[in-house]
């Protein structure tokens, strides 16, 4: 998986490529931990996301929870076959998603 990190201001967009799965997640969870000390707002494209396992779901509400504290998190451009997983997991009412 490929992570590409954008700091605007105080605002840091993360944008994921590949896979968010079991080998993946360690990688993106400790991208997370690192860089959020100085972050208000939080924005993940997964608009080049091809897969998402349960992993990165915890992953994902791994950075959820250090948001919430911070300021918020919105996950952006997910793709059908991501929607469907939020959808089946009830992810849609955790997070703030924008298509």
């Amino acid at each position: 998986m490929k992570i590409v990190k954008e700091l605007n201001n105080k605002q840091l967009v993360l944008s994921l490529e590949g896979e968010l799965n079991s080998v993946t997640a360690p990688e993106f969870e400790e991208v997370i931990r690192n860089e959020l000390n100085n972050v208000d707002s939080l924005i993940i494209d997964l608009a080049k996301l091809s897969y998402l396992s349960s992993a990165g779901l915890r992953a994902l509400l791994v950075a959820q929870k250090i948001m919430i504290k911070k300021g918020g998190m919105v996950v952006r451009h997910p793709n059908n076959e991501v929607m469907e997983i939020f959808s089946l997991t009830g992810f849609l009412d955790v997070l703030s998603i924008e298509n």
